[in-house]
């Protein structure tokens, strides 16, 4: 009896010490996940106090940014008043206008500082300020000038007048450019060739002095062509043998991600335009009668690398006439391969002489440029190549006649186009002329730019006119005369014999 006793008291106490385990482990669970708990929520504090001591420094560097900043505003905004009361008594301003009532056209740069002048002296609600801005923004090319357009703009905007910005006038974070004001290629007006910006564009290749018009087609802000002339081009190669970092965000390109199929998105008339330079030339082709006559005069040479292409900027004086309208000749400049092609098929480069006349229509002649003898005539621009990318430069010790660069014979295929650079502007007239001109092998590798050169653009059932051009107009008007006179003495020969 003893035993069974003892037996039960021992299972009982082994039971007891078993439940009592069982809630020792079971509590120790509980607590491990507590543990655990506890653990994850203080590693969640710990990061989030961690990602507070990052946004409270990013807001105290941000703070200290803007801090900077508003002293620098505070001192240009005292900078601007000591210029504005400096000038407040007129008498610059005065000096400034009897000074330019002796030039009969003033340039942009000229009409901006008048303008900024006025705006400073009389403020912004002067009338004769804003006129001034208009008129600097009319006439400036939409090349290397982008700075006049640039500030032409700014300062219609600071006037009260509702203006679009382009985008690169302004910079980065910009409240102008958030509420939509930097737009590119949005002051199109038609020209009577069709459309044409505001700043009666250039083509790009943009001159310092106010000839300094051109085409579009080969200037920091124009030439275009990442074409399939030159299969050899990969993306993101650099058009120019420069620093690769030169150009690491371009405007506008002529390869990667703002070559010429990106334009569009910048400049609409790029993807939308009906008339687009350049064009593959090729038949059938529409005869018509064209008084061509260029009439050019050796000068000063002045060349300018503007980071698209050499372009050499025209003192007055070389004219164009065209069925009677004369053209001024503002610059030439170059493109590597020719953005024409011929039956499919480009030349090693091509020259555009690019002309304007007084009612601002443009006007190019190209001359295609093969490859064969030494140019003496590129010989001696290509000895004084602008070493960078930079403004114009003057080499007043070589005189230049661009005459010399044409051929002797004025065939050509015409059509109606645009500037082949951004903002592609339309009612460019071109002239192709069909002889091309001899340029070495050499001398197209010595040219700094591998690839400068917009590809074709679709025809659009533009007509291709084909023309032949006397060189020299005046030449076949004495022969027309002289002609005149031997028909009027030999009628009256006839009539002398006659009477006998």
């Amino acid at each position: 009896m003893k035993r069974i006793v003892l037996e039960v008291v021992l299972a009982l106490a082994m039971a007891g010490a078993a439940a009592f385990g069982y809630m020792s482990w079971k509590q120790a669970q509980g607590s491990k996940t507590e543990i655990e708990e506890l653990t994850k929520a203080s590693e969640e504090a710990k990061a989030k106090i961690d990602e507070a001591e990052k946004a409270a420094k990013a807001a105290s560097d941000e703070l200290e940014s803007l801090s900077k900043e508003a002293e620098a505003a505070a001192t240009k905004a005292s900078q601007f008043e000591a210029a504005k009361a400096g000038f407040s008594a007129g008498t610059t301003l005065a000096d400034l206008e009897a000074a330019y009532k002796k030039e009969k056209n003033l340039s942009p740069e000229r009409q901006i500082g008048l303008a900024t002048l006025r705006m400073l002296t009389k403020g912004a609600e002067d009338p004769a300020t804003v006129e001034a801005y208009k008129k600097a923004l009319a006439m400036a090319d939409w090349g290397n000038r982008k700075n006049t357009i640039c500030a032409a703009q700014i300062g219609l905007a600071a006037t009260g007048e509702k203006v679009d910005i382009m985008a690169d006038c302004l910079p980065k974070g910009s409240q102008m450019a958030k509420e939509g004001h930097g737009k590119d290629d949005a002051h199109a007006k038609d020209d009577g060739h069709g459309k044409k910006e505001v700043a009666a564009k250039d083509d790009g290749h943009g001159k310092k002095d106010e000839q300094a018009k051109d085409d579009g087609h080969g200037k920091k802000d124009a030439n275009a062509k990442d074409d399939g002339h030159a299969a050899d081009a990969k993306d993101g190669e650099k058009t120019a043998e420069k620093p690769a970092d030169k150009h690491a965000t371009p405007h506008w390109d002529y390869v990667g991600d703002m070559g010429p199929a990106r334009w569009g998105k910048e400049f609409p008339t790029c993807g939308k335009g009906k008339k687009q330079s350049p064009l593959d030339i090729k038949g059938p082709f529409v005869k018509q009668m064209v008084d061509l006559s260029p009439a050019y005069k050796p000068g000063p040479l002045t060349m300018l690398n503007n980071g698209h292409t050499i372009q050499v900027n025209i003192p007055a004086g070389s004219k164009l006439r065209i069925d009677g309208v004369v053209y001024d000749l503002l610059q030439f400049h170059f493109h590597r391969p020719s953005e024409e092609q011929i039956d499919g098929k480009p030349m090693a480069m091509v020259a555009h002489f690019v002309h304007k006349s007084a009612e601002g229509k443009l006007a190019v002649i190209g001359v295609l440029l093969k490859e064969g003898n030494e140019n003496p005539n590129i010989k001696t621009l290509w000895s004084n190549l602008p070493a960078t990318e930079g403004p114009p430069v003057d080499i007043p010790e070589v005189t230049f006649n661009p005459a010399n660069l044409l051929p002797k014979e004025l065939n050509f295929w015409s059509y109606e186009g645009s500037l082949t650079t951004p903002p592609c502007t339309e009612g460019v007239r071109f002239f192709i002329l069909r002889t091309p001109v001899n340029i070495s092998k050499e001398q197209v590798n010595a040219f700094p730019f591998k690839l400068n050169a917009r590809p074709v653009q679709p025809q659009n059932n533009r007509e291709i006119l084909i023309g032949q051009a006397p060189r020299d107009m005046e030449w076949l008007r004495n022969m027309l005369a002289q002609a005149s006179q031997a028909k009027a003495a030999s009628a009256e020969a006839v009539e002398g014999v006659e009477n006998l």
